[in-house]
């Protein structure tokens, strides 16, 4: 088989391993929570947000910039751990696949 007809091939076995990977990760969730437990973020690992908790005591009108924060750090940090997943499920399709020129 040509070189080319080989790499052709990978890539397309490698497109099929990333649509796999893709699907399983959108699946997959990761969780983080801010201010002792107060604010509960659930993240999927396709980089989206999949709930929102906030324990009702946290609730205090005058507390509103304190919670917001706390629901932008536990959203950063499940989305943190999302991205790092993804990112390592990606390399392992791809590992070995070496363009020439591109690494």
């Amino acid at each position: 088989m040509s070189s080319i007809g080989k790499l052709m091939k990978q890539a397309a076995k490698m497109q099929q391993q990333m649509e796999q990977i893709q699907a399983q990760l959108a699946a997959r969730t990761v969780e983080a929570t801010s201010g002792g437990g107060a604010v509960k973020v659930v993240a999927k690992c396709d980089g989206s947000i999949a709930s929102i908790k906030i324990d009702p005591q946290a609730l205090n009108p005058g507390d509103a910039q304190i919670v917001e924060d706390m629901i932008l750090t536990a959203a950063n940090q499940a989305l943190s751990q999302a991205k790092e997943i993804s990112n390592t499920e990606m390399g392992k399709a791809t590992a070995g696949f070496n363009l020439p020129g591109m690494m």
